[in-house]
C-alpha cells in the first residue's frame, strides 16, 4: 500500500487555497507544504522582533483553520515548516483553533534549527570559523553580527514526532525535502541506513515541493500544455522501495509529464549528487517514466552517503536599498537615461561612488532611430536605478532625487510608480555545521526530548565536488549544416538560486540532441551562452540517461536574494535567457524535436 503525500504550499507566497484544494480534491494521507525561502527568515526574524508573538506565516493559521476538521476526520496527518523561527509560537496559535474547533489533533513541535546564539559566540571565540560555503571567507571578514542562523535539519525530528502520535507537526527551518521524507521514513518504518529508501524520497520530495512546478508552473513548454489556469498541485504516491509516483488530483489544471517532473528534478541541483540532511541521493541513477495521464514514476535514486554537516544560513543586516523605475519614451534614449542619470548623482556628495551598490538597467524603447514604432508603449523604454548603502538617509532620499528631475529632466519623462521608502538590506551568508552541533528537539505536549543524530557508516564532509561535468570531444558535424538558432528551439530550462550562485538545468527530446548538446557543453561555450564578460567559476555537470546537462554559476546572484538589486534577484529567469540565447545546432535536429520556441 503506497503512501499519498501532498504538497499544498512552494512559498509563503503560494496559494491560499491550497490545503482546502489538497484536502477536498482526493485521497490523501499527508499534507505537506513548504513555507521558507532563504529570504523569508529574515522577514520573520523582523516580525519577531516587533512581536515576540509573531515570527511566523500568519496566514498558515487561516489555511490550517479550514481543514484541520477534515484532516482530523480522514485521519490526514499535517507536516509544515511553517513555524519560521517561532515555531512554538505558532503551534500556540494552531491550538487555539483546534480546541475553538472540539478537535483532538495532536500538535507536535520540532525546532532546534535556531544556531544564531552558538554561531555567535563560537565565531566570537573562533571555535567556528563559519565559512562561506562558496568563497570560503569567514564569517568574521564580513564584520556583521548575524540577526538570525538557521540550520537546515532533516527527517528523523519529525519522524519522532509522528512516531510518538502526533498528527500536526510544525517545524523551523528543515530542507525542502524532508517533510516528505519523514512521512514515507514513518509509515514504513524505515532507518537512518536505507539510504537507497530515503534517496528516493528525497527524489519524490524534491519534486513535489515547489507545488505546480511539478505541474507545468515554470514549465519551458508550457504553451503545449492545455490548461494551466489554475495548475493543480502535486501528490507522491511513495513505495516502500523509496520510488514514487509523481501525480495530482483528477480535474485540476496543469499536466503532470516527464518532463515536468524532470525539469523539477532539476530545479537548484549542483549536479548529479544532491545533498541533503539525511542522504546523499544520486540524481543521475534516477528514471522519470510517463506510466499514465498524470502519472509519472520517479524510480532507481541511490543513497550514497549520510553528510556529516547541516548546510546553515546567517543572515545579516548591512544596509538599505531602493530603488525607482523611469519610463523613457521615444528619440535619444540613451541620451535622455545619461542626462538623468547625471542629474540624480549630481544631487549626492560623492556622485555615484556615494553609494555601496549601484544597478542600472534600460529595457526596451527604441535604441536608435531606425525603427519605426508601432504605438506609444513600443516607443517607451523602462529605466530602472536601485541603490544601495549604509546611510539610511542618504538612501532614502535617493527617490525624492529622481522625482525632482520631472521638470527639468530630458523631454517626456514619467514616473510609472510612486517613490517608496529605504527597505533593510540584507545578506544571506550559506555555512556548513556539524550535525552533532543542532539540538534538534521534539515537543509534544508536555514531553520534551533531544533527537540523537546517531552516526552512519561512510559519512562525508561537505561541500562535494561536482560529478559529470562537460569537455567531451567537438561533435563532429559539417559546419555548412549548422545553423544558428535559439537554444530553446532544442531544449527547456529551469534555473533558480542557491545563495549568491545561480543553478541551471536543460534537457532535449532527443538521443541526437543530446548527443550535440553534451558535446557542446563546455566551459567556454557556456561562458559564451550566459553573456558573461567577468571571469566566474562554472561548474559544468551532465545527467545522460535523462539527456541533461547543466552548471552552477557562482557569483552570478551576487550574495543572494536578500541583497541582490537586479530585477530578477533569484535567477528565474536565467534558463529562458539562455533559451532566447542563439547557438550553432546541426540541422537535422529541428526537424526532429520540432519547432518549439
Amino acid at each position: 500500500m503506497t503512501v499519498r503525500i501532498a504538497n499544498c504550499s512552494g512559498f509563503l507566497g503560494d496559494r491560499l487555497s491550497g490545503p482546502r484544494e489538497m484536502v477536498d480534491g482526493g485521497a490523501i494521507d499527508y499534507l505537506t507544504g513548504d513555507w521558507l525561502a532563504e529570504l523569508t527568515m529574515s522577514i520573520l526574524t523582523r516580525q519577531r522582533d516587533r512581536d515576540p508573538g509573531k515570527g511566523f506565516p500568519g496566514t498558515f493559521i487561516s489555511q490550517m483553520s479550514g481543514v484541520l476538521a477534515s484532516c482530523a476526520t480522514r485521519g490526514i496527518r499535517i507536516i509544515a515548516n511553517a513555524g519560521g523561527v517561532n515555531p512554538h509560537a505558532c503551534a500556540a496559535a494552531l491550538r487555539e483553533v483546534v480546541d475553538a474547533q472540539g478537535l483532538d489533533t495532536v500538535i507536535a513541535v520540532v525546532d532546534g534549527d535556531d544556531i544564531t546564539e552558538d554561531f555567535t559566540r563560537n565565531i566570537a571565540s573562533g571555535e567556528w570559523a563559519g565559512s562561506h560555503l562558496t568563497s570560503g571567507q569567514p564569517f568574521s571578514s564580513l564584520g556583521e553580527t548575524p540577526t538570525v542562523v538557521s540550520a537546515y535539519m532533516g527527517a528523523w525530528g519529525i519522524v519522532e514526532a509522528l512516531d510518538a502520535g502526533a498528527t500536526l507537526v510544525v517545524t523551523g527551518r528543515v530542507s525542502d525535502a524532508s517533510p516528505i521524507v519523514a512521512a514515507a521514513a514513518h509509515h514504513y518504518g524505515w532507518g537512518r541506513a536505507d539510504l537507497d529508501r530515503i534517496a528516493g524520497a528525497v527524489a519524490a520530495g524534491h519534486v513535489i515541493e515547489c507545488s505546480a512546478q511539478a505541474t507545468g508552473g515554470n514549465f519551458s513548454f508550457f504553451t503545449e500544455i492545455d490548461d494551466l489556469t489554475h495548475p493543480g498541485f502535486p501528490v507522491a504516491e511513495i513505495e516502500e522501495d523509496g520510488s514514487a509516483i509523481i501525480t495530482k488530483h483528477r480535474g485540476t489544471g496543469g499536466a503532470v509529464t516527464t518532463e515536468t517532473v524532470l525539469s523539477q528534478l532539476l530545479y537548484e541541483i549542483d549536479g548529479p549528487r544532491y545533498a541533503n540532511p539525511d542522504v546523499i541521493a544520486r540524481f543521475d541513477t534516477v528514471s522519470v517514466d510517463q506510466v499514465g495521464e498524470d502519472r509519472v514514476r520517479v524510480s532507481g535514486a541511490i543513497g550514497e552517503s549520510v553528510p556529516s554537516q547541516l548546510k546553515a544560513g546567517a543572515v545579516c543586516n548591512i544596509g538599505w536599498s531602493a530603488a525607482m523605475s523611469v519610463a523613457v519614451t521615444g528619440l535619444n534614449r540613451d541620451a535622455k537615461v545619461d542626462l538623468l542619470l547625471s542629474q540624480v548623482w549630481s544631487q549626492f556628495p560623492e556622485g555615484r561612488e556615494t553609494f555601496d551598490d549601484v544597478v542600472v538597467t534600460v529595457t526596451g524603447g527604441l535604441e536608435d532611430a531606425s525603427r519605426n514604432p508601432r504605438n506609444l508603449d513600443d516607443a517607451t523604454a523602462l529605466l530602472r536605478i536601485a541603490v544601495a548603502g549604509r546611510d539610511k538617509t542618504l538612501v532614502n532620499r535617493f527617490p525624492r532625487v529622481v522625482v525632482e528631475q520631472l521638470l527639468g529632466g530630458f523631454p517626456g519623462m514619467a514616473l510609472p510608480t510612486p517613490p517608496t521608502k529605504a527597505g533593510l538590506r540584507q545578506q544571506f551568508w550559506p555555512t556548513l555545521v556539524p550535525t552533532e552541533q543542532v539540538p534538534e528537539r521534539v515537543t509534544l505536549g508536555d514531553r520534551q526530548w533531544f533527537v540523537n543524530h546517531v552516526p552512519v557508516d561512510g559519512q562525508v564532509d561537505l561541500p562535494l565536488p561536482t560529478v559529470g561535468g562537460g569537455g567531451y570531444d567537438v561533435f563532429k558535424a559539417d559546419d555548412a549544416a549548422l545553423v544558428e538558432v535559439p537554444l530553446g528551439r532544442i531544449a527547456g530550462a529551469r534555473s533558480g538560486d542557491k545563495g549568491g550562485n545561480s543553478t541551471l538545468g536543460l534537457w532535449v527530446r532527443t538521443d541526437e540532441a543530446y548527443e550535440y548538446l553534451r558535446q557542446w557543453w563546455t566551459v567556454e561555450h557556456v561562458a559564451e551562452l550566459l553573456g558573461a564578460t567577468e571571469d566566474r567559476e562554472l561548474r559544468l555537470w551532465a545527467m545522460p540517461h535523462l539527456r541533461s546537462v547543466g552548471v552552477t554559476v557562482v557569483g552570478w546572484l551576487g550574495e543572494g536574494a536578500a541583497s541582490n538589486l537586479r530585477i530578477d534577484p533569484h535567477g528565474k529567469g536565467l534558463g529562458e535567457y539562455v533559451r532566447s540565447r542563439h547557438i550553432p545546432v546541426p540541422e537535422t535536429l529541428l526537424s526532429a524535436v520540432g519547432q518549439h520556441e
